[in-house]
C-alpha cells in the first residue's frame, strides 16, 4: 500500500474531533477505499493540554494555523475553524496559493470569498473541496458536481438548517409558539445561544448560494440570495397551514429562469404530500431537477460531528485518490454570466394572515387595497364573530407579482383597523 496520506486539521471543535474518531475507527475502509492510509499528523487549536477524548499525542500541535498551510511534511489541509473572516480564509488561501489540496466544511466562507477562492485554486494547481459545506453527510456537491453533470439544471431546493426545521416541527406538532420553541431547541443543542445565525435565514442562505453556483454554473453570490427569517411565524399559522392542507417550511429555492437565476430563502407554505413537507425534526433535505435525470431528493442530517466528519473524509478519499473538479463545475472563465432575478419580480402565491379589529367594513378596505394593487384573491378564512375584538383572517391569493404584494401589504398596514404586522408566506407548490 502507499505512503499514507498526511493530513493536517485547524481547528479541534466538535467536527474536528469527528474527522479524528472517524479515520481512526474506520481506518480500514477509508484506506481501502483511499487506496492508502489516511493519517491525521498535524493539529492546530487553541489548548494543546485540553482532553478531547481522542489519541492526539502522535500529531504535531501548531499554536498558529497558518503554520499549517506551509508546513512541509503535510498532503492536505482541513479547515474547521469556521466563519467568513480570518484566519479561515487567510489560512485556505495561502495553502491552495502553495498548491496543497484543501478540504473544508465552511460555508461562510465558500459562500462569500468562493470567486477567491477558486482564483487561488486555479493559481496553485490544486483543489479546494467542500462537501461538508452543505446539508452535513448529505453527498449534494458530488450530486450536482458529478452525478448531474450532463444535465441542464432548473431547480434546486432544499431544508438547509436543521434549527429551523426542528422548530418549525415542534411548532406544528404542539402548537408551541417560536420563542418557546426556541428556548427548548437552545436546551437541547440544537440551536446557539445567539440564534440569529440560523433563524435569520443567513446559514440558509450561505448554503444556498454554494448550490446555486453549483446547479448553474456561475460565480458564487451570496449577496444576491433573498433572505427572510422565521422569527415572524406563529402557532396561528401554523393552525390555519393545517387547515389548508400545508405545512410550513423555511426553504432555500434557486432557479432557471428566462430573465436569469433567482434565489431566495424564506418560509414556505409546502403541500402537506409534498416530499419536502415530511421531512421533520434536525433533518435536511435537498430537491434536485435535470432535464435528463428528473427530479431527485436526498434527505439526512445536515449537521453534527459525524454527519460532517463522513463528508469530510470523502473529500479526502477523492484527494488521496487524486480526483478533483473546477471548484464549481467548469473552470473559471467557462462561468456564465446569467444575472440574477431580484426578488421584486418573483411571481407566485401567497398566504396573508391579518389581526383585525372585528367591524363592518374591515374586509371591504383589505380586498380593495389587494384589488388597487392588482392582486387577485383565491380564497379567505375567517372564523366567528367577535364585534369590536381583535379576529384573525387570512387570505391566499392568486399568482401575483411580489412587488404588487409589496405595494398591497404597506397600504393594508397602514389601515387602523390592522392591528400588528400582517404574517405574509409564500407558497410553493413543488
Amino acid at each position: 500500500m502507499s505512503k499514507p496520506l498526511a493530513v493536517g486539521i485547524a481547528g479541534l471543535g466538535t467536527v474536528g474531533l469527528g474527522v479524528v474518531r472517524l479515520l481512526r475507527e474506520n481506518a480500514d475502509i477509508v484506506a481501502a477505499r483511499a487506496g492508502r492510509p489516511i493519517e491525521v499528523t498535524a493539529v492546530s487549536a487553541r489548548d494543546r493540554t485540553r482532553d478531547r477524548g481522542e489519541p492526539l499525542a502522535q500529531a504535531r500541535w501548531f499554536d498558529d494555523p497558518m503554520a499549517l498551510a506551509s508546513e512541509p511534511g503535510l498532503d492536505v489541509l482541513v479547515e474547521v475553524i469556521g466563519g467568513s473572516g480570518d484566519p479561515s480564509r487567510a489560512l485556505v488561501l495561502s495553502a491552495l496559493r502553495q498548491g496543497r489540496p484543501v478540504v473544508t466544511a465552511n460555508k461562510a466562507l465558500v459562500a462569500c470569498h468562493g470567486a477567491e477562492l477558486a482564483a487561488a485554486a486555479e493559481q496553485g494547481g490544486t483543489t479546494l473541496a467542500f462537501e461538508a459545506s452543505v446539508a452535513g453527510g448529505i453527498p449534494v456537491i458530488k450530486l450536482l458536481r458529478e452525478g448531474l453533470a450532463g444535465n441542464r439544471i432548473s431547480r434546486v431546493a432544499g431544508i438547509l438548517n436543521g434549527t429551523c426545521n426542528f422548530i418549525f416541527t415542534n411548532m406544528r406538532e404542539r402548537g408551541r409558539e417560536f420563542a418557546d420553541v426556541l428556548a427548548e431547541a437552545q436546551r437541547l443543542g440544537y440551536a446557539e445561544a445567539d440564534p440569529s445565525f440560523d433563524i435569520d435565514g443567513i446559514d440558509s442562505a450561505h448554503k444556498l448560494a454554494i448550490l446555486a453556483a453549483l446547479a448553474f454554473g456561475r460565480p458564487v453570490r451570496f449577496a444576491d440570495v433573498h433572505v427572510e427569517g422565521i422569527r415572524h411565524v406563529s402557532a396561528l399559522d401554523f393552525s390555519f397551514a393545517r387547515e389548508l392542507g400545508y405545512r410550513i417550511k423555511l426553504l432555500g429555492i434557486a432557479r432557471r429562469t428566462e430573465a436569469g437565476i433567482e434565489s431566495r430563502v424564506h418560509p414556505c407554505m409546502v403541500p402537506e404530500g409534498s416530499p419536502l413537507a415530511r421531512v421533520d425534526g434536525v433533518y435536511n433535505a435537498v430537491v434536485a431537477e435535470g432535464d435528463f435525470a428528473g427530479r431527485l431528493m436526498l434527505e439526512g442530517r445536515g449537521a453534527g460531528a459525524g454527519p460532517t466528519a463522513s463528508a469530510i473524509v470523502a473529500d479526502l478519499i477523492d484527494v488521496a485518490r487524486g480526483r478533483s473538479a473546477p471548484l464549481w463545475g467548469v473552470e473559471s472563465g467557462a462561468l456564465s454570466d446569467a444575472p440574477a432575478v431580484p426578488m421584486s419580480a418573483y411571481v407566485g402565491a401567497y398566504y396573508l394572515r391579518l389581526m383585525v379589529v372585528d367591524r363592518p367594513g374591515v374586509i371591504a378596505d383589505v380586498t380593495c387595497a389587494l384589488r388597487d394593487s392588482g392582486v387577485s384573491l383565491e380564497s379567505m378564512l375567517q372564523h366567528g364573530r367577535s364585534p369590536g375584538e381583535s379576529v384573525p383572517i387570512v387570505l391566499v391569493t392568486h399568482e401575483t407579482k411580489e412587488s404588487q404584494m409589496r405595494a398591497a401589504l404597506d397600504r393594508i398596514e397602514r389601515l387602523d383597523s390592522v392591528l400588528e404586522r400582517p404574517s405574509l408566506i409564500r407558497i410553493e407548490l413543488g
